[in-house]
């Protein structure tokens, strides 16, 4: 067992110094050489150890400018590797037949700019098509979102070797720029066809790999540590941000561990809470939360998720998963160090409050993070407050009255 404990240790030190010599410019054929052995014997974990590696050693940007190098040469022995099928109608499976719906798009979109390579004059004339498989690509962003708010947040509280996901974040950024870039060039009058095709390029070549990463390193990993009871919550959870391309499967039943029951406990603080200023029960709670027209997510001292809001109409996607996740984790790279300074700033007592407002899918939506605090000052966490102000910005003028017509 020590053996072939060490042959792993053995092999993953290797693989990490291979991507490491190929990283700083090392070349090709001479790495893959020495280190051919590692190569043909790696594992999907392997591949998600040695990326966490790389991340730690360099960082996410550098380890994805680079990744596609080293994956090209792993692609083989992934290929290779004994692959085991998700279950029949559990979440990977779902996940899985999103992608090859997904691939049906691609392959169209392969056609069409097939055709209008033939014959570059038909671009004009075709725009419209390619901006209509973009549209629907779009669709696909439910795939991505469930990867990042469900299976993600699973994966880090299994594995300590989780910073891989954050390089696949990225690319799941990647590909939304480009998917809005694209159509921004095909809604030009005159749309530049070089230009067209070099932003297409752009984005098969992180939608393709993506693919593959998932399936032969991603779900291979998953299969391995999570359990039938992880897998159905994780697809329980999906029905609270839907399905690309399928039809909404049948939602399962929650896989329920055997309880004792609770035995002499008071109302108040097992069936109420003393909220000082009144006592409502658990329900009440939940009911008057849920119908405030805002999203509100609360964060405590430790960074760590511990609850938000489930109003009917949501702006931002949420599951159960990120409970117990650190803020950290729930925002992709890129924009970390934003959500740092926030929490750095209210811990420190510089600051109290953090406005943005941003634009999406034709609303006006604030955003705002408060500080939490108690009664002698200290810090206890962050509340992060959404609410959709569009038509808050329109109103003019005063209505004291009743009119339920207008």
């Amino acid at each position: 067992m020590s053996e072939f404990i060490n042959n792993i240790a053995q092999r993953r030190e290797e693989l990490i110094a291979f991507s490491i010599g190929i990283i700083n410019g090392g070349k090709r054929k001479n790495y893959v050489k020495r280190y051919q052995n590692a190569i043909d014997n790696l594992s999907p974990e392997d591949v998600i150890f040695v990326v966490h590696e790389l991340v730690k050693k360099f960082n996410v940007e550098t380890t994805k400018e680079n990744i596609a190098k080293i994956l090209n040469i792993f692609y083989e022995p992934l290929k290779n590797f004994p692959k085991v099928n998700p279950k029949r109608n559990s979440f990977l499976f779902y996940l899985e037949k999103e992608n090859k719906e997904a691939e049906k798009i691609l392959q169209d979109i392969k056609k069409l700019l097939k055709k209008v390579n033939k014959n570059k004059e038909t671009f004009s004339s075709e725009k419209d098509k390619f901006i209509e498989y973009f549209i629907k690509f779009k669709e696909f962003e439910k795939h991505y979102s469930k990867k990042e708010n469900i299976l993600f947040p699973f994966f880090e509280k299994e594995y300590e070797y989780y910073t891989c996901l954050k390089v696949m974040w990225a690319f799941h950024d990647d590909i939304r720029n480009s998917i809005n870039n694209n159509i921004k060039i095909l809604e030009n009058k005159n749309p530049n066809f070089k230009e067209f095709n070099i932003e297409l390029g752009k984005f098969f070549f992180a939608v393709v790999p993506i693919i593959f990463r998932e399936e032969f390193i991603l779900h291979p990993f998953a299969l391995k540590f999570f359990s039938e009871k992880d897998f159905n919550e994780m697809l329980i959870q999906s029905f609270e941000i839907g399905f690309a391309y399928i039809d909404t499967p049948i939602k399962p039943k929650i896989l329920i561990e055997k309880e004792e029951p609770i035995k002499n406990y008071s109302k108040i603080g097992k069936l109420f809470a003393d909220l000082e200023t009144g006592i409502l029960s658990h329900e009440q709670i939940k009911l008057l939360i849920n119908h405030l027209p805002v999203d509100i997510t609360f964060v405590d001292e430790n960074d760590t998720v511990r609850f938000f809001s489930n109003p009917k109409h949501r702006f931002f996607t949420r599951s159960k998963a990120i409970i117990g996740r650190t803020v950290q984790n729930c925002h992709p790279h890129e924009s970390v160090h934003i959500v740092d300074e926030i929490v750095a700033s209210f811990k420190s007592g510089d600051k109290d409050n953090a406005r943005f407002w941003i634009q999406m899918k034709g609303r006006f939506i604030l955003i705002d993070y408060y500080a939490v605090r108690n009664d002698k000052n200290e810090f206890k966490g962050t509340i992060e407050v959404s609410q959709d102000i569009t038509e808050i910005r329109k109103l003019k003028g005063e209505q004291r009255l009743l009119d339920w017509k207008k």
